[in-house]
């Protein structure tokens, strides 16, 4: 397999690969990297922080309003602990594209929550199912406390239904905007009726809460439940060619090409196996197309982790993780709404390209940064912006020793092509030339900050 192929197939299902890993795949045939992907991803390690404050709560306790106070900032801690245990577990992926994929349905089944038992069972819910049966995986989400909470669905009853979790469930998982009807979202709801969950998260069926009348649904008439709205919902091929776009655009271009998602929908369609439609994709010579290299920007968390893959660097205070995070624009666990992030060139303002180019040198050297305290200084004098400034040193101890070793035989001329898998301009040659004779270490900060390691 060609060298460019492996670190484009890296790129996109993982965080970018090292020399020596890209040496040994590169004696592999194409249909042999992918399939040890896949088989590397069989297993399924959730992601887990220890809860002993809960382990003995029972729901009489949960009476006493103190108690109940002291559970939620605990809880709220606890929140905080998981998503840097995430992000730890993408940056040291036991199942790298199980991981990869996690990620991409974090934004898609978008939802958050301040309760560590029932947000850490849906992280690991993404994770069980993110190669898995989707129609298995979209019940599933259906039930999850932390969704039930989220989008309404714990309030939606026979005497008032509360349409909020059927109108998503439709426009944002599974068959987009303007794809069904108003009625539709209404019969939905009442199908939904009497979802709910125990203290514990685990989902629980209200009967008495439930309206068993018939519905009428994407024109079918029965007394349906939540999970036949989603058997009726995956009947449409729309929602196979929805999900395929936007496996496309996170995977492989912004731009879609409406030839392969029309192999991809009759792919996917067939069965909605997700691993199906994923070992298609990246055994299509389609793929590996000069276009669809380099082409897509890098969220926050992949050129993050993208600089961790190549210098191993830890922050010393965990804090410091979540700042940079929201200097970048994505915080783990903290979507914008339930539509979550807009990529591509959305992750990329003049605030952020300016972060971005600045942070690889702030977190090998322990350098400074300076960043607004809020998030918009529009409309606010020159006086007040000063005010908003704030300074930080971005505190890592950097394994420089691990880049050492995975690079020793790398020349700083190949590490250029070894980091950059977008083309690069003239003027950024020129300038990459004039350095080229730098320490390797400084050399590859310089190859970090340039604007065209913003692309994979």
């Amino acid at each position: 397999m060609k060298l460019i192929h492996i670190q484009h197939l890296y790129n996109r299902i993982g965080f970018g690969i090292t020399p020596k890993e890209l040496k040994k795949l590169s004696k592999q045939s194409r249909e042999t990297v992918v399939k040890n992907l896949f088989k590397g991803s069989k297993k399924n390690t959730p992601v887990t922080v220890d809860l002993p404050f809960l382990e003995t709560i029972t729901p009489k306790q949960l009476k006493d309003k103190s108690l109940r106070q002291e559970i939620r900032k605990k809880s709220r801690e606890k929140t905080q602990e998981f998503a840097e245990a995430w992000y730890n577990r993408l940056t040291n992926p036991t199942e790298l594209l199980r991981e990869k994929m996690t990620l991409f349905w974090a934004n898609h089944f978008v939802c958050q929550s301040n309760n560590i038992l029932f947000i850490q069972q849906y992280n690991n819910t993404l994770r069980k199912h993110a190669l898995g049966d989707f129609k298995l995986f979209t019940k599933a989400v259906s039930k999850e406390a932390a969704m039930l909470i989220y989008l309404n669905n714990k309030q939606n009853r026979k005497q008032s239904p509360n349409e909020n979790f059927a109108r998503e469930l439709m426009e944002l998982f599974t068959l987009g905007e303007n794809h069904y009807t108003q009625n539709d979202i209404k019969e939905a709801a009442r199908a939904f009726t009497g979802y709910n969950h125990n203290f514990k998260g685990d989902f629980k069926f209200r009967k008495n809460q439930h309206d068993f009348d018939n519905k009428s649904f994407f024109n079918k008439n029965g007394n349906f439940m939540g999970d036949d709205i989603i058997d009726i919902i995956l009947e449409q091929k729309q929602c196979a060619q929805f999900i395929s776009e936007k496996i496309y655009r996170y995977f492989v271009n912004d731009r879609i090409d409406t030839n392969h998602i029309a192999e991809m929908t009759a792919v996917f369609y067939k069965d909605y196996n997700i691993e199906n439609l994923m070992k298609y994709v990246f055994l299509s010579d389609w793929f590996y197309d000069t276009k669809n290299i380099g082409c897509k920007i890098k969220s926050p968390i992949e050129f993050l982790i993208g600089i961790h893959t190549t210098v191993p660097f830890t922050f010393q205070k965990t804090r410091q993780l979540f700042l940079v995070q929201r200097l970048l624009g994505q915080i783990l666990m903290k979507p914008p709404n339930v539509a979550g992030w807009k990529t591509g060139k959305y992750w990329i303002d003049s605030n952020t390209l300016v972060t971005r180019l600045r942070l690889p040198s702030v977190l090998l050297n322990n350098a400074v940064i300076t960043f607004s305290e809020k998030g918009d200084e529009e409309d606010v004098t020159d006086v007040e912006k000063k005010k908003l400034r704030r300074s930080a040193y971005i505190k890592t101890v950097t394994n420089w020793n691990t880049f050492e070793t995975s690079y020793e035989e790398v020349s700083n001329t190949a590490l250029i092509t070894n980091l950059i898998s977008s083309p690069i301009s003239e003027g950024t040659k020129t300038m990459l030339l004039a350095k080229v004779h730098l320490p390797k270490k400084d050399f590859c900060i310089q190859l970090m900050s340039i604007p065209e390691y913003q692309l994979c």
